[in-house]
């Protein structure tokens, strides 16, 4: 099943979900900030994406700023953050099977249905 890891409040995770309905193949929205990710599920997805954790961290955010720039950080260490503040990953992410992508820009999604 295609899950779409979604933040209603960001217009590009709304564009993404759009093209997720428009495509009407079967899909579960995960709220990520209302179901926060385990460690175990931020590891995965990433492997999927085929990224470097800090490719996944939305580095403009104040949390970002406040608490870890500048800070030398190793991968768990960059996962157990995004974990402990889900506002720094990245979104959409969209998961197809053994396939995702981070819907930036949206039409990117349209690749792995």
């Amino acid at each position: 099943m295609i899950k779409i890891y979604h933040n209603p409040r960001c217009s590009k995770s709304r564009q993404g979900l759009a093209i997720l309905e428009e495509s009407e193949k079967d899909f579960e929205i995960i709220k990520y900030l209302d179901t926060p990710l385990s460690e175990k599920e931020l590891t995965h997805i990433i492997s999927l994406l085929a990224i470097k954790p800090i490719e996944l961290v939305r580095k403009n955010e104040q949390v970002w700023k406040d608490n870890f720039k500048g800070k030398e950080l190793n991968d768990i260490g960059i996962i157990k953050a995004m974990v402990e503040n889900p506002k720094l990953i990245e979104r959409p992410i969209v998961v197809n099977e053994h396939k995702a992508v981070i819907g930036r820009p949206p039409e990117d999604i349209i690749k792995i249905l």
